[in-house]
């Protein structure tokens, strides 16, 4: 590095203060002093002729000018870990990040067992998991905080804007506390139209495929306990508060419900998704996805 040039650790300083609005948090997160990393961030922001943050004795926020430079630091910090890895890669190493996503109920791959496989085979990723909806995974995959991700959706509904394998489908089942009447048996959406049901909040595609269901049953029901876990939902279908919805792969977990056997079952088709173009690490967690799954079509950034 040159004098009059912004270097690689002063953009890695500016996004650690902006992610954490604080320096001294920043500077902990980066393994330096304090006052190393503030001169640094002074003397970039010298060099830029604006200030990025507005620091007071209570809190530190980015300025205009630190919201416009934000995106493009964290560009090129991508960049250069890109430009890294793949000279790695070419060396036959495959080393950097792995972000992955994944909704709290999938089924179709066993992902700590995956990611435990690709943890032995390439030690030099650092790998993160992240769970969350399937459309917070797909705008994240758009936007590159996320690599590969792992969604449910509802049969007629494709992932958008990313490169995509349908992994399988599957029929949900009814979960419901130890005794009920029709636990161990099989009935249709009309027969549990009485109860009170636990499920995903309204709008996410979790909820979509029994909404969907139900409606096509011409059968109305309450759902007045939403969640954002399949763990949670079984808590609280474990003390007899409602029914729940979860996949007919995934129930078996809570071996202590009950589970009913739907004739009218709502369905959900798991995809796997990742960016139009991926990382080193990243294609090689696809190849190890695809080693476990039989191929099928892959979708493209429709």
């Amino acid at each position: 590095m040159h004098h009059g040039s912004v270097e690689l650790q002063q953009l890695r300083y500016v996004v650690a203060v902006a992610e954490t609005n604080n320096f001294t948090r920043a500077a902990e997160r980066c393994r330096v002093v304090q006052s190393a990393l503030s001169h640094q961030i002074a003397a970039l922001e010298r060099e830029l002729g604006a200030r990025l943050f507005e620091r007071t004795s209570r809190r530190v926020r980015l300025t205009a000018a630190g919201e416009a430079f934000l995106p493009e630091a964290r560009q090129c910090l991508e960049a250069a870990d890109r430009a890294r890895a793949e000279v790695a890669a070419a060396g036959g190493e495959i080393r950097g990040r792995l972000a992955v996503g994944a909704i709290p109920t999938v089924a179709a791959v066993d992902l700590p067992v995956a990611l435990r496989d690709y943890r032995r085979r390439h030690p030099r990723v650092h790998i993160t998991l992240i769970s969350a909806g399937s459309e917070d995974l797909i705008e994240r995959v758009r936007r590159g905080g996320v690599d590969v991700a792992f969604l449910g959706l509802p049969p007629t509904t494709e992932p958008k804007g990313v490169r995509s394998r349908p992994l399988g489908g599957g029929e949900l089942v009814a979960v419901v506390a130890p005794g009920h009447p029709l636990a161990g048996g099989e009935a249709d959406l009309r027969a549990l139209a009485g109860e009170p049901f636990i499920d995903f909040r309204a709008g996410h595609a979790g909820r979509q495929q029994s909404d969907d269901a139900f409606a096509a049953a011409g059968v109305r029901r309450e759902v007045p306990f939403e969640v954002s876990s399949g763990d949670f939902m079984a808590d609280l279908v474990r003390q007899g508060l409602g029914v729940g919805m979860l996949p007919a792969a995934y129930a078996p977990r809570f071996a202590d419900l009950g589970v009913i056997r739907l004739r009218d079952a709502p369905t959900r088709v798991e995809h796997l998704i990742w960016d139009t173009r991926p990382s080193p690490a990243a294609a090689a967690f696809l190849d190890l996805v695809r080693e476990t799954r039989p191929e099928r079509e892959e979708t493209g950034a429709g």
